[in-house]
């Protein structure tokens, strides 16, 4: 057990429900493992992992699972993504909405699809298929293994810098919501609003924008962010009185590699979770 994760949490981790390859279950007992005493489920557009982490957290003396998203929008072209935190998981208006979210995301992995076959690349709607688990999403992370499966990259990274990343040979987006509409319905579903891992937009005016129709906090800390980043968005976080959040990103691993960043890598102090409850209250 590493000393310096006691008394921290780590905020953005995906399970089998979305694109991760842990259940919500491991998820929990890998936060467990390594003397987190929290963690966030924040599956894609979907909170159908929420309940099991929270039964396997209750087995735990001295550790929360908060219920949580990551809902996919579209601003200036590119995907942005709004994490809610404590979200109520149960409400049927909350639970409507995912369901039209789960829709573009399947649109859109068709357009990839598409894009790839155009490039000589042939992966079937029925290969994706075959990676969904349960009631689970299919997304960019089962494309790229798909792709390493086929010998067309070597890594999970040269999937997504070759193929799949923004603007390259096999991205693509559909018609969104925006990220102004996912603040509401995290609002709405009496949640926490956090604007997730802004380092990789290059959209900084988005912040501002956001502050104004209700978001909580940035994610600082994550593992696509160079040191210089995590200090930049914390100076933001400051001069805003915004949350600072961090978080994994946790994926689990395909062939062996772990995508974005493992359980643990990226941290935040219990007091955070304290910030986040009173934005509910």
């Amino acid at each position: 057990m590493e000393v310096k994760l006691m008394r921290q949490g780590d905020l953005h981790t995906h399970t089998t429900a979305s694109d991760g390859t842990f259940s919500p279950s491991q998820n929990i007992q890998r936060a467990v493992e390594k003397g987190l005493k929290a963690i966030a489920i924040t599956d894609h557009d979907t909170i159908n992992g929420v309940e099991a982490a929270l039964e396997e957290a209750s087995k735990h003396n001295d550790f929360e699972c908060i219920p949580g998203i990551e809902i996919s929008t579209l601003y200036k072209g590119q995907d942005i993504h709004v994490l809610g935190y404590y979200i109520d998981y149960k409400d049927k208006n909350f639970l409507l909405t995912l369901e039209k979210l789960t829709s573009v995301r399947d649109q859109r992995n068709k357009m990839i699809l598409q894009k790839l076959n155009e490039l000589g690349i042939q992966i079937d709607e029925s290969e994706l298929e075959a990676k969904r688990c349960g009631e689970g999403n299919v997304g960019r992370g089962h494309i790229a293994e798909i792709l390493m499966e086929k010998g067309i990259v070597n890594s999970l990274p040269e999937a997504f810098e070759k193929y799949l990343g923004k603007g390259k040979a096999a991205y693509a987006i559909p018609d969104r919501i925006s990220p102004i509409e996912a603040v509401k319905i995290i609002q709405d579903a009496n949640g926490v609003p956090v604007l997730a891992h802004p380092g990789i937009y290059d959209a900084d005016e988005l912040i501002a924008l956001l502050i104004e129709n209700g978001l909580a906090g940035i994610e600082c800390c994550h593992p696509d962010h160079t040191i210089e980043q995590v200090h930049h968005y914390e100076k933001l976080a400051e001069k805003y009185s915004l949350i600072k959040t961090a978080g994994s990103d946790f994926h689990g691993f395909r062939n062996g590699e772990v995508f974005h960043g493992d359980i643990g890598s990226c941290t935040v102090p219990l007091s955070t979770l304290r910030s986040l409850k009173n934005f509910c209250k």
